[in-house]
């Protein structure tokens, strides 16, 4: 048994003590169920003061707004229980769909507005007159519990987020620097993709993580900027370094690599750049390495090899690598300025990337509000046709769960995990409702019963590997205890509100079975279709930032890790499909298409040749995974005509960039093709 660390301690201390302050003010204000704030203050705890912050604020807003709508519709259609349960269950199922296109911690509020509208309208549908009233007093109780937990794990020994974000941050810089060196190293790659993977998925917890950055208590709050703009450059590193790791071992695999000593010595002190101490500024030695990089750049004529053109591709990327070193390091030397509470003012300026880049997915999404509608409607219906008197529990449940559990692939097994901890919780909430409480009188005399419980589960709250099971259980006694604040603490009253709530999460169980259930391989197929039609849309002239795409394409690379490893261990079988699918080769060839978009209109000539080439680029993304052979051949030849006519034109910075763009795709789309022939060996 692990034992229980200070902060655990702590935090479930504070967390108690907000609960307890939450129902002592509902108590002497006249609210009509205090528990109700109670439970709304464990709900929005959490270890650390920015996302307790966040979640009261997020919460508090999508409360509001379900009350909102109750109020509106609960007096409308009240003569009519069917259209009402309709009504209902297409706002919980609408704003689900609406909160899971944003996949932050903003999702929370119209989570909340769709099944708050459910926890305070199914209690209430016998008194529709008082529906005012009674959704009035349900945002009171939330709104005080938010207030109680925010402010006092705000203001009692408050625990920043900042720390816990750096380091994760400065993990994610060590992964990339332990890639770099392993890349640039002249005896061969010895990380595998799944590491690859592993740091993409690393880069999007972060970018989530620091939403809750603007609620911190820390100075980290005023560095935001910064550290979003280098979540953007280590995106960046990923097809970067990968596609410099395939130009050197395609130059090792022609031989041109091994005979050029030069290569060899830039390539060490670039890895040398990376292990400079973090106070030192590396700018200037940024420049010398741009101008050894220049040096060894093979000049572009209409005569230019295969091997030169991987070269000329090879000195591109470790420019940009060079880069995003630099920028990298200065972007984390003014986030340590900015905790020291010295913001530099171009902090207050930096680009960042918006969080709206990830990956969303429309069809899931609509999918899983789908599933709520119908596992709603289905206990409605039964609670309507039977008369059964504790029917509203198990809608407002079945809603909880539905919303819940949306984000998974496969959400029955944490519905059923949350089933089987509500029915262990029953014989406590027993005990504290018919034996305990009718016993006790005042306020102090509740603290001391409640205690000994509630602190232990805080504790377990607080650790990752049991919240999943004290969060069920906790609900389950503060449910029970609500009971209290209607009069109704007797052994029938309590039974039927058990059997209603397992029902409605067995409801929620089977209809998400049925309806919305999904295997890892079918998602991780999604993912990858999702890719391939973003490079079809980008072959077909969608405009977009090189940042927007890198992030969105290394989220998506991030989600596939988990779901690999999923299926692999249920099915290996459903993999032999996609073990050839290589999603960071996707993502070097939209980041080359996307900077030979950049560049095209100063091509001049060149330009002309590109036409065809992003023709046949989006017909060939566009039917993946099938492969059309004769397709395939005019893609290649579209391939080589561009690099033929952009090698004649031009000598500037933009027809090396357009060349280097160019050898990335033909490189990665056919690494087993004969080598390009220049324009002067292709006459004869």
């Amino acid at each position: 048994m692990k034992l229980v660390s200070r902060s655990e301690i702590l935090f479930s201390v504070k967390s108690f003590a907000a609960a307890m302050l939450s129902v002592y003010i509902s108590m002497r204000i006249g609210l009509p169920r205090p528990f109700w704030a109670m439970m709304t203050a464990y709900i929005v705890s959490a270890p650390f003061a920015g996302p307790t912050r966040s979640k009261g604020l997020y919460r508090a807003g999508g409360t509001v707004l379900g009350g909102i709508a109750v109020t509106f519709l609960v007096p409308q259609l009240s003569n009519s229980p069917e259209l009402l349960s309709l009504a209902l269950a297409l706002w919980i199922g609408g704003c689900l769909f609406v909160s899971l296109l944003d996949r932050t911690p903003r999702s929370y509020l119209l989570m909340l507005a769709g099944y708050t509208a459910g926890l305070i309208a199914f209690p209430a549908v016998n008194e529709p007159g008082a529906i005012f009233d009674i959704a009035l007093a349900r945002v009171e109780e939330i709104v005080l519990g938010i207030t109680c937990a925010t402010l006092v794990h705000s203001l009692v020994l408050p625990q920043p987020f900042a720390p816990v974000l750096l380091a994760r941050l400065d993990g994610a810089v060590r992964d990339a620097q332990l890639w770099i060196h392993d890349a640039l190293n002249p005896a061969g790659d010895a990380r595998s993709p799944a590491d690859r993977r592993k740091l993409a998925g690393d880069i999007t917890e972060l970018r989530l993580m620091s939403t809750h950055l603007p609620f911190d208590t820390s100075h980290l709050r005023w560095t935001g900027n910064a550290v979003n703009a280098l979540q953007a450059r280590l995106a960046q590193f990923v097809p970067v370094v990968s596609g410099i790791e395939d130009r050197l071992a395609a130059l090792r695999d022609m031989g041109a690599y091994a005979v050029s000593a030069h290569w060899d010595a830039l390539l060490k002190d670039v890895v040398a750049l990376t292990d400079t101490p973090k106070s030192h500024d590396i700018a200037a030695d940024g420049a010398r390495l741009h101008e050894r990089i220049d040096e060894l750049a093979p000049p572009v004529s209409r005569a230019l090899s295969w091997s030169g053109l991987v070269e000329l591709n090879l000195a591109a990327r470790l420019r940009r690598l060079v880069d995003l070193l630099v920028e990298t390091r200065t972007l984390r030397q003014r986030i340590d300025a900015g905790v020291h509470g010295r913001l530099p003012r171009e902090v207050r300026h930096q680009a960042g990337i918006p969080v709206s880049a990830l990956h969303l997915d429309y069809g899931m999404a609509a999918l899983s509000a789908f599933a709520a509608i119908v596992a709603v409607l289905i206990c409605c219906a039964f609670w309507i046709l039977t008369g059964w008197p504790g029917g509203a529990t198990a809608p407002m449940m079945c809603a909880v769960l539905c919303c819940f559990f949306s984000t998974q692939d496969d959400p029955v097994p944490f519905i059923k995990s949350f089933l089987a901890w509500t029915i262990y919780s029953i014989p406590a909430s027993a005990v504290y409702l018919l034996v305990l409480l009718p016993a006790i009188h005042g306020f102090e005399m509740l603290v001391l019963v409640c205690a000994p419980m509630f602190l232990v589960l805080g504790v377990l709250l607080a650790r990752p590997a049991t919240f999943g099971r004290a969060m069920p259980f906790l609900f389950g006694i503060c449910g029970t205890l609500a009971m209290i604040d209607t009069h109704n603490a007797d052994m029938v009253t309590f039974t039927n509100s058990m059997l209603s709530q397992v029902f409605g999460l067995t409801m929620a169980a089977v209809t998400t079975r049925v309806v919305r259930s999904v295997g890892a391989a079918w998602t991780a197929r999604r993912l990858l279709k999702a890719g391939w039609n973003e490079l079809a849309r980008l072959g077909g002239g969608e405009k977009t930032t090189l940042p927007e795409f890198s992030a969105r394409m290394i989220d998506r690379v991030g989600q596939l890790a988990p779901r690999l490893a999923q299926a692999a261990r249920a099915n290996p079988e459903s993999l032999q499909d996609l073990q050839a699918r290589d999603a960071l080769r996707d993502l070097r060839i939209g980041l080359n298409m996307t900077l030979l978009q950049n560049v095209r209109a100063q091509l001049g000539r060149g330009e002309a040749a590109l036409g065809p080439l992003m023709t046949q680029l989006s017909r060939h993304f566009a039917h993946m995974p099938s492969v059309d052979e004769e397709g395939e051949t005019r893609l290649l030849d579209a391939l080589d005509n561009a690099l033929r006519a952009i090698c004649d034109g031009t000598r500037d910075a933009f027809q090396r960039e357009a060349l280097a763009a160019l050898t990335g795709m033909r490189r990665d789309l056919f690494p087993k093709a004969a080598p390009y022939q220049p324009a002067a060996m292709s006459a004869i």
